[in-house]
């Protein structure tokens, strides 16, 4: 897949077209709410999925997927995964075995659930636990992670579908009187913007930095305007040694979550690819590239570790971001989370 090239090899835009985006930056600028804005969802008393029901799926997910990394065992472990975490620990699973090393073991801490209040299939929920490395006993510092299950039919089993390391506190999820949380709509238009749209309006700022149209309602921090400058000076560093850089951050065709906030606002879950080219000038043949180091131990043909044109080499991301509502004044959309792995490469 070729990345479209914008003004300079640096410059691209993510999936949101110009005039959709111009129109939600004006919205959100404005900050008003729509006057017809509809009521936030109560949970009518439906219960499709227990709080009990979500201790006990993610107990047996612990559970599993320790034994799974004890006995290297990638074949159970893949099964009870799904969506972006299928595409991350797939690409671990294949690295590791590559490489010889253990698959890597994970102690978990007290556990808060955050389980919606749904009347039917597709269920899911959301755990938050601080997550440490353990290395023979030896535990690493804990990182707060927010896990995400889903089952989509009852003749499909539960699977974990994401896993976001923050890098802030979550905000106050809103909770009904029996302690489920209450989930938001993907096209809820009284806040900054509809929750549809926050991951390409991230990849704007990702793609094209804090010039970006999109940079007045994302807020600045490592995984938006970071993530750009890191993006620019890899790509300043390639084009040292005569190449061109590309990059581009888009959406990916995995379920998105969303709750509601205490203050009216959204906590919106996530998944994007990372897109990336290394290739010569006028896209021709050339001394052999090889694939970045981190992405050797996935490819399994050794003729495609290098490309004579370019290389690809792909991440998956899973994200994190609050969505505030459109009458906070001056609030921005932030990400909050994220955890990404390389999962594709391959030289061309």
């Amino acid at each position: 897949m070729k990345l479209r090239r914008g003004r300079t090899r640096a410059t691209y835009r993510g999936i949101l077209g110009s005039a959709a985006l111009g129109g939600a930056v004006a919205l959100a600028a404005a900050g008003c709410a729509p006057s017809s804005a509809p009521a936030k969802a109560s949970t009518g008393g439906s219960h499709a999925l227990t709080l009990a029901e979500a201790q006990a799926t993610y107990n047996t997910y612990v559970t599993e997927s320790t034994a799974d990394a004890k006995q290297g065992d990638a074949a159970h472990g893949l099964k009870i995964v799904g969506d972006e975490q299928w595409a991350i620990l797939h690409a671990q699973y294949t690295a590791l075995a590559t490489m010889g090393t253990p698959v890597t073991q994970y102690s978990y801490g007290r556990p808060v659930f955050y389980v919606p209040a749904l009347p039917s299939y597709p269920l899911w929920f959301a755990v938050a636990v601080p997550v440490s490395t353990d290395t023979g006993g030896h535990l690493g510092p804990a990182v707060n992670t927010l896990m995400v299950f889903q089952r989509f039919v009852s003749s499909r089993p539960w699977t974990l579908d994401g896993s976001t390391v923050l890098d802030q506190p979550l905000p106050a999820i809103a909770r009904d009187s029996d302690g489920y949380a209450l989930a938001s709509s993907a096209n809820d238009p009284s806040l900054l913007l509809p929750p549809e749209l926050v991951g390409p309006t991230q990849a704007a700022v990702v793609d094209e930095g804090p010039a970006a149209p999109a940079a007045a309602v994302i807020g600045g921090g490592p995984q938006t305007t970071g993530f750009y400058a890191a993006q620019t000076a890899h790509g300043q560093s390639v084009s040292a040694h005569g190449l061109n850089y590309l990059w581009l951050l888009q959406a990916a065709a995995f379920a998105q979550y969303e709750f509601q906030t205490a203050d009216g606002g959204a906590l919106v879950l996530y998944a994007m690819y990372l897109n990336t080219q290394i290739e010569h000038p006028g896209d021709v043949a050339g001394p052999p590239i090889p694939v970045p180091g981190n992405f050797a131990p996935l490819i399994t043909a050794a003729s495609a570790k290098v490309g004579h044109k370019g290389v690809a080499a792909n991440w998956t991301y899973e994200f994190a971001a609050v969505d505030p509502p459109q009458t906070t004044h001056g609030a921005k959309v932030e990400v909050i989370g994220a955890s990404g792995a390389p999962t594709y490469g391959d030289g061309y």
